[in-house]
């Protein structure tokens, strides 16, 4: 197998790992405070990189080296920051109410909302396999809404499903941002990762200022290990990605599923440490969800 095919599994793994950390870090716990130290951890990594840059670039490989911006590109990767800040705030109160096997599908229905919204936004037309892939991966939610139904959730009406589908939503509009930001503004993965990253430092503190003075007593944050490892396992399969992206014969349209099989880490880990149940009638909902997935990035 070639060197993406493997960089590629790897992150998919580490974000398999990812969501389990955020699991374990927000499961009975203050959410606001376990956002804003994750991003401060991924901010320190990418500050400390942009330090070495400025002083000692040829340290650094060119992956990992970011360009000069203007204070409109600012502001731009600013509002990325915001739209994927608001995402993962959903995302994470969600995850803390839902079990991992319900949450990480959702979740990995993203790319058939980004074609939805490149269908309905760009006025681009779906070719007749991703019309195949729309379907299969809505055919496998649907089976999935009625395995949550056994287990007393029911998706339309449960607001922690319907606050992952909106993080899931805004994750894609993300993606269509970030392919305007890439393309059309020529800034490089890195630059966007790192500023990014220290931009949601502003966004987060607002959330934590509210928990501090106001919820503090009624919900307090119990500090876990694994709350800091949430931004390093982002970063590491982000690298990941993008050092698979970046190799020339790499495969893009194999590339994108392949990194949906994330789902599969939490979706164990929940059902071998958690107990959760219905595993066998999820697992095919799964099955079915990626392989839209795959007719979809073909």
């Amino acid at each position: 197998m070639p060197t993406w095919f493997y960089l590629t599994l790897a992150s998919a793994f580490l974000l398999g790992i990812y969501d389990v950390l955020k699991k374990v870090s927000v499961k009975e716990n203050a959410v606001p405070p376990v956002l804003l130290l994750s991003v401060i951890v991924s901010a320190a990594v990418w500050l400390s990189l942009l330090a070495i840059d400025a002083t000692s670039p040829i340290l650094l490989p060119y992956w990992l080296k970011t360009d000069s911006l203007s204070w409109l590109d600012h502001l731009r990767l600013l509002m990325k920051s915001t739209l994927v800040g608001v995402s993962w705030i959903c995302a994470f109160f969600s995850l803390k109410h839902l079990p991992m096997s319900i949450a990480a599908p959702i979740r990995s229905t993203s790319p058939l909302w980004t074609v939805l919204l490149a269908i309905g936004f760009f006025g681009e037309r779906p070719t007749g396999q991703q019309a195949l892939g729309i379907s299969v991966v809505l055919i496998g939610f649907t089976l999935f809404s009625q395995t949550g139904r056994k287990e007393g959730i029911h998706f339309a009406t449960n607001r922690w499903v319907l606050l992952m589908m909106l993080a899931t939503l805004l994750g894609s509009v993300s993606s269509l941002y970030d392919k305007y930001l890439l393309q059309s503004c020529a800034i490089s993965p890195q630059t966007v990762q790192a500023w990014f990253s220290i931009y949601l430092i502003p966004v987060m503190l607002p959330g934590f200022l509210w928990w501090f003075f106001r919820e503090r007593a009624i919900t307090p944050f119990q500090f876990r290990a694994s709350i800091p490892l949430i931004g390093v396992a982002l970063l590491a399969a982000d690298i990941a990605y993008f050092s698979a992206l970046s190799i020339p014969d790499a495969l893009v349209s194999l590339i994108s599923p392949l990194r949906r099989t994330s789902v599969i880490v939490p979706f164990l880990v929940g059902v071998t440490l958690y107990g959760e149940q219905n595993w066998s009638r999820k697992l095919l909902c799964i099955l079915v969800i990626l392989a839209g997935v795959l007719i979809l990035s073909w």
